[in-house]
């Protein structure tokens, strides 16, 4: 069994920074599991062939979700991208925050006081690398590069003409000072090429000799011993292995995938694990519960 000081599972935006992050130590051994594919594909690189990589199985999970009760008991189609870069090689690519405020509510709790807006705001200016430039809302030369939407069609100017027209306020940057309002919007594109975090953290880093990426590798169980996470099982090319943590094992699989695994591994509500045959390592109630996420609606008119 291999050991490393950190196993990440999932090499989504988190696995990838922590990837990036964490191998910088030469003395430090990182292991890195995605069960989908490399990103390196035509299909996630040319931003217009956006929905193509949304209706194809190899890269995206297709999760649906349990029937809605008030959507008239529809089950709604749940996007998750399946491949390093994890669902920013399968989005819609538009760069948007968090609204200030938001931020700051949440550091009204006293556990979350860095949380707020003026804590989080150096992190994302660090991030980015916007194609404008830095100024004291966005950052110039981080990794993950943005662009400003640039189209020529008159129907665009004609719309924002209409909405200001209509009373709304218009911003010369959504995620900058003035967040209402309408405005063209930043997407994460790079000289025509869909910029993951892949792309922007990964990729850079991916030769470093103490880093191991293995993609097509399906994590299927965090081990323990007693309390303490020692190492995981996964299945990589039809055979299953495991790897010991030396240090930590770090689940950055996503809202979804994340606490299936802690399910898979015997933590979450016992009652639940006993229905399906699984051994419980702690009895955490809120594993798998009280995820929330908002509705998608498309309003589409011929001009």
């Amino acid at each position: 069994m291999d050991g490393y000081d950190y196993i990440i599972v999932g090499a989504g935006s988190a696995g990838c920074v922590l990837a990036n992050r964490l191998s910088a130590k030469p003395d430090v051994r990182v292991l890195l599991l995605e069960a989908g594919p490399s990103d390196n594909s035509l299909f996630i690189r040319m931003p217009a062939m956006v929905g193509e990589v949304l209706t194809k199985p190899r890269f995206n999970w297709e999760y649906v979700t349990e029937p809605q009760k008030h959507l008239n008991g529809r089950r709604i189609p749940w996007a998750r991208g399946k491949a390093l870069g994890g669902s920013s090689s399968i989005n819609g690519m538009i760069y948007i925050r968090g609204h200030a405020y938001d931020y700051d509510r949440w550091a009204e709790d006293p556990e979350l006081a860095h949380w707020s807006y003026a804590h989080v705001l150096p992190y994302f200016k660090r991030a980015q690398g916007h194609a404008l430039g830095a100024n004291d809302y966005r950052g110039g030369d981080g990794p993950l590069k943005v662009e400003r939407i640039n189209s020529d069609n008159p129907l665009n100017d004609a719309f924002l003409e209409a909405a200001t027209q209509a009373g709304h306020a218009r911003t010369c940057d959504v995620n900058g000072f003035q967040q209402e309002g309408v405005d063209w919007l930043d997407m994460t594109i790079h000289k025509g090429v869909r910029w993951n975090t892949a792309l922007a953290y990964l990729h850079p880093v991916a030769e470093r000799p103490n880093l191991t990426v293995l993609t097509g590798a399906l994590t299927l169980a965090v081990r323990f011993e007693g309390s303490r996470a020692t190492g995981v099982d996964y299945r990589h090319r039809g055979e299953t292995r495991s790897a010991r943590a030396l240090g930590e094992v770090i689940l950055a699989a996503g809202a979804i995938a994340s606490p299936q695994l802690l399910m898979l591994s015997g933590i979450g509500p016992a009652a639940h694990l006993a229905e399906h045959g699984i051994g419980v390592t702690a009895d955490l109630p809120g594993v798998g519960e009280n995820l929330q996420d908002h509705v998608e609606l498309y309003v589409q008119h011929t001009c």
